[in-house]
């Protein structure tokens, strides 16, 4: 009977010893985890540290750019390590920084920069329009900035540092800037003596943001990165408002998908670029020939005809499913957008509208 109980006690204590085991090789994994950084260093953020600002709130702030992956392990972490230290200013992080490389960082008053430049790039922007937002902050031209964004071996090495981009496919000659489209619409901390380079990849990392959320519907799309790139650009630039944009796919998804030419007038705004000076002058220059008028040419442009925002890829990637081949906004009143599914009914709603059809 003692041996019974011997052998029994003794499976008691190898039970209680892997169990201990576990909890500390799940804890250390945990702790490696927790440490461990957000992604790859492909996105960059700003994190401003106000003079005496509390350190649990700098680790909150950190949390919400997403450079750690929690403010309360952070803290706890911070007062077992004891002898974090850290100071005012504005300092850039990437998110292939680990937990104890952001500490580090932020404990070396020369890595804190004082001037920054607030730059707002609002949606359906041009990248023309968004270079000269970029020279009336900052000390360059905004020809030196679309000459970069055309610098050929400049666009190879972007191409390497970011998935969605392919070399091939935005580096041809029909296009006015070749980033075109890939410059996120965005609110932007930047530093005040940035490089063309340094402000491009914020912008860069600011869309691979909105592409990794996405990833698994552009991978699930019959069409190319590029071409939903393309097809966002013109649901942007045909939806007034954000409510609209799915229909709006769904209307050029069909008319897509059944063969028919998407008659984009928004497309012709682009087409005639320089020559560009109201909508109105798309609507009468249907017939400019440009590989960019899906009046003249099937499927989608050639390319991206401006730089989309978050909503218009939403809706591109999820369009409403409906049976309309046409709309029409009133442009006249309240913007509201008709639909139809015939072109006489298209023509009825044009004529009501005094759109002049």
């Amino acid at each position: 009977m003692r041996k019974k109980k011997s052998h029994k006690g003794k499976i008691i204590l190898i039970v209680i010893l892997l169990l201990l085991i576990g909890i500390l090789l799940g804890s250390i994994f945990y702790i490696r985890s927790m440490i461990s950084p957000v992604g790859n260093g492909e996105k960059q953020e700003v994190l401003v540290i106000e003079q005496g600002e509390s350190f649990q709130s700098v680790l909150n702030n950190l949390e919400e750019i997403e450079m750690i992956h929690g403010s309360s392990f952070a803290s706890l972490y911070v007062k077992l390590k004891g002898n974090v230290s850290y100071y005012a200013g504005n300092y850039t992080l990437n998110d292939g920084m680990n937990l104890d490389e952001i500490l580090e960082y932020l404990s070396n008053s020369n890595h804190a920069f004082e001037d920054s430049v607030s730059i707002t790039i609002p949606e359906g922007k041009w990248a023309k329009e968004i270079a000269e937002i970029i020279s009336q902050n900052f000390d360059y031209n905004q020809q030196e900035i679309i000459d970069y964004w055309n610098n050929e071996e400049i666009l190879k090495s972007l191409c390497n540092d970011y998935e969605f981009l392919n070399f091939d496919e935005i580096n041809k000659a029909e296009y006015k800037i070749k980033l075109e489209g890939y410059l996120f619409p965005e609110t932007y901390s930047i530093p005040a003596d940035a490089s063309i380079e340094e402000i491009t990849h914020i912008l860069l990392n600011q869309f691979n943001q909105m592409y990794q959320e996405y990833k698994e519907d552009f991978n699930q799309s019959e069409y190319s990165i590029h071409e939903i790139v393309t097809l966002a650009s013109v649901v942007q630039f045909e939806s007034g408002y954000k409510e609209d944009m799915p229909s709006i796919a769904g209307v050029f998804y069909n008319r897509l998908n059944n063969g028919m030419r998407m008659q984009s007038s928004v497309t012709v705004c682009y087409a005639l670029y320089d020559d560009f000076n109201d909508p109105t002058d798309c609507e009468v220059q249907t017939d400019i020939d440009s590989p960019y008028n899906t009046y003249l040419y099937d499927g989608l442009p050639v390319g991206p005809i401006l730089n989309a925002g978050k909503d218009a890829f939403e809706a591109t990637l999820h369009p409403e499913e409906n049976e309309y081949f046409y709309f029409a906004a009133d442009i006249h009143g309240d913007g509201k957008v008709y639909y139809s599914k015939t072109f006489d009914e298209h023509q009825q709603i044009c004529d009501q509208l005094n759109l002049g059809l």
